[in-house]
């Protein structure tokens, strides 16, 4: 705990001076233009990864870069995306998975989560991820997981296409050409 209030203070002593008009605009407003969803894993940092400054993503992390399809249960995820989308306007979403993703590991090797079982109801919203990923051949167990993250991605574009902003959004963005999301794919 004491690396994290020095580090906090060192962020106030150091940092916020050098910055201070940036972040006394940020104090009163914000304007993203991207929705950054990621993994909850410590060693992904979405502002770190994409050089980007405060204020230009609105970051949601979870488990799996998890976007469960929009149902009935409103729920933090549905939220987030929501309030990005409708509140403040976001033009972009990205979905950003990554190599050694234990939750993902977990799906495509159908590791026991009995002793964890909130992770494993959260994680069936991979499954139609794991569905295609099963079927597919995969010559080993990392091609096995890195097939994973991909498909799990595209899947969570798919899922997050469910959702009444986003659908409205893509309806109505004349350069979105009937309505896709669209995904990269690292190699």
């Amino acid at each position: 705990m004491h690396e994290i209030i020095d580090g906090f203070l060192k962020f106030q002593r150091d940092v916020f001076p050098a910055r201070k008009d940036l972040f006394r605009k940020l104090a009163t407003s914000q304007t993203p233009r991207t929705l950054f969803i990621s993994c909850s894993d410590s060693r992904m940092v979405p502002e770190l990864v994409t050089q980007r400054e405060p204020g230009d993503l609105f970051v949601m992390r979870n488990a799996g870069n998890i976007v469960p399809s929009f149902g009935p249960e409103p729920g933090g995820v549905s939220a987030t995306v929501e309030y990005a989308v409708a509140a403040l306007g976001v033009t972009d979403a990205v979905i950003c998975g990554h190599s050694d993703c234990g939750a993902m590991t977990a799906v495509a090797t159908s590791k026991c989560l009995d002793h964890m079982p909130a992770v494993a109801n959260w994680l069936c919203y991979a499954d139609s991820a794991k569905l295609v990923n099963d079927a597919r051949e995969h010559a080993t167990e990392r091609e096995r997981i890195d097939s994973m993250v991909c498909e799990n991605v595209i899947a969570q574009l798919n899922n997050l296409k469910t959702h009444p902003s986003v659908a409205l959004a893509l309806a109505l963005d004349p350069m979105n050409e009937g309505g896709s999301v669209t995904h990269a794919k690292r190699s």
